[in-house]
């Protein structure tokens, strides 16, 4: 008997240790909280600068401006097709005219298919668009065509257009 009425005075000394807290925590009564009153009645130190932030450093030239920079495949195909050659020619263009300018050409495939597979049609489809770009006037060096295979799908939609999206070479300047 003597154990329950000490198990229920601590019970009791917990309870009220637990409000004590709980009432040394409230707001204060003109219904303001803490952080509020602080910033309100704090004086202005003179010795503190204010904090001022600067704008983000411009990009640097990267890429012809306004030129898409990734050019899509049909299934199974790794042959540039007609309506983005244009798209290759003015990379070109920019990496002739900017000797000192680098691309990545990332290939990459939808999910369809082996790892392996994926990896050397990912590469055949950058290779693809390095040979366009070399015969459009680009200097040996300023091209690295790569390839993700199905490792970074643009889309997780396994729906035909899903699977376009992620038929691609994308163009990355360094």
């Amino acid at each position: 008997m003597k154990n329950i009425t000490s198990l229920r005075r601590g019970s009791l000394a917990a309870s009220l240790a637990a409000l004590a807290v709980l009432v040394g925590c409230a707001a204060p009564k003109d219904g303001r909280d803490d952080t509020t009153y602080y910033y309100q009645s704090r004086q202005s130190p003179s010795a503190v600068a204010p904090v001022v932030a600067q704008p983000a450093p411009a990009p640097a030239d990267r890429g012809p401006a306004g030129v898409a920079r990734i050019v899509y495949f049909d299934f199974d195909k790794y042959d540039v097709k007609p309506q983005y050659l244009s798209v290759v020619q003015a990379h070109a263009d920019y990496l002739r005219t900017r000797p000192q300018a680098q691309v990545r050409l990332e290939g990459h495939t939808d999910n369809r298919g082996g790892a392996e597979y994926n990896v050397a049609l990912g590469q055949r489809r950058a290779e693809a668009v390095n040979r366009l770009i070399s015969t459009g006037g680009a200097r040996a060096g300023q091209t690295e065509p790569m390839s993700w295979g199905k490792e970074k799908p643009a889309s997780m939609e396994q729906t035909e257009a899903g699977h376009q999206l992620n038929r691609r070479v994308e163009f990355v300047y360094r």
